[in-house]
């Protein structure tokens, strides 16, 4: 394994975080359980949670994700083993069964103690913020549409001001944001420096060979603010195995169980992965390999999120980490990337 300090502090994380949202919907606890010592024997140390798992959401599994990691440190007592990262889930009607007051102090206060119970610890690692409360780009959008309707009022200070009072209080160590675009990252950090108040360290966003749209702004921001990239969805939803294309994918498949989860399957994406597919072929790799190894090595990049559904999937992603793609395949993908960008924004 690979490992790096979240930006700005000592915190030592492996590049490769273990991603948990299928666990309480595709797995059963013990599959969790199983997925989480796997990950720790072959050295992840960063597992990444958040109060909406599993997904697809519901009112009725709300929060089991984090219930089943919780048992899981009470059974194991590796808590002091790993560094452990939840969220906050933002506003909207996919949400509505949490709540609906956003992320004010109350709502704040109410999911980090709430997470901490769930998660039988005193603490968490990173708290992230899981979208934004404004009406912005999100899941699947290309460009960013104003609406001058939009209610929301600007209050990052009082987000972080109200994030520092639960650091100090000792519930959480650190902050990031997720889903966020270049204008609210960069309010964020000049917030925390005009007011001296913490800093947000990570991002967490979605990249992979479909999804390079964090190239285009938010990578300058990461390097010339030493904010970290927590990337998530790597595989596409498992589109990137090629397993869709092949025509291999099991019934309890992701995208069989849930079509409706359709960010990575258009005509330009299918395309896309197909001429992907040809690359690692003729390379040598799997598909996986080549999207994960891709991830894994990018610049801006803490850390790669990855999720599997069984044991195999999951070791050939953390093996990932081992492999180093030569200047030929990566002018072969950005070659694809030219003709096809950010397919699945």
């Amino acid at each position: 394994m690979k490992y790096t300090n979240l930006p700005n502090t000592d915190i030592n994380v492996s590049k490769i975080c273990l991603g948990t949202m299928t666990w309480g919907n595709q797995n059963t606890q013990d599959e969790g359980f199983a997925q989480m010592d796997l990950a720790l024997d072959k050295g992840v140390n960063f597992f990444d949670v958040a109060e909406l798992y599993p997904v697809p959401a519901t009112a009725e599994t709300y929060a089991e994700t984090e219930r089943i990691i919780g048992n899981w440190f009470a059974k194991t007592g590796n808590r002091d083993k790993v560094v452990l990262a939840s969220k906050i889930a933002g506003p909207g009607d996919y949400t509505a069964h949490i709540r609906t007051t956003g992320f004010s102090k109350e709502a704040l206060n109410e999911a980090v103690d709430n997470s901490l119970k769930r998660l039988q610890t005193d603490y968490i690692d990173l708290y992230q913020l899981h979208w934004p409360e404004r009406q912005t780009r999100l899941f699947g959008a290309r460009d960013y549409v104003h609406n001058s309707n939009d209610p929301w009022t600007d209050n990052f200070n009082e987000i972080l001001h109200n994030l520092d009072e639960i650091v100090k209080s000792g519930k959480v160590r650190q902050i990031g944001i997720s889903n966020e675009g270049a204008w609210g990252t960069m309010r964020y950090l000049e917030e925390s420096k005009q007011n001296n108040l913490l800093r947000p360290i990570t991002i967490q966003n979605a990249y992979s060979l479909l999804t390079r749209s964090f190239e285009a702004d938010l990578a300058e921001i990461a390097h010339r603010e030493n904010i970290g990239l927590l990337a998530y969805s790597p595989m596409a939803f498992g589109v990137l195995s090629g397993k869709y294309i092949k025509g291999t994918a099991a019934d309890n498949a992701r995208l069989k169980l849930f079509p409706r989860f359709a960010r990575y399957s258009g005509e330009q994406a299918t395309e896309a992965t197909k001429r992907y597919l040809k690359i690692a072929e003729d390379n040598g790799m799997s598909l996986a390999q080549m999207a994960l190894a891709f991830v894994n090595n990018r610049p801006f990049l803490t850390s790669n999120i990855i999720g599997a559904t069984n044991l195999q999937q999951l070791e050939e992603n953390i093996d990932s980490i081992n492999i180093s793609l030569s200047d030929d395949v990566m002018k072969a993908i950005n070659d694809v990337h030219a003709v096809i960008p950010n397919p699945a924004p």
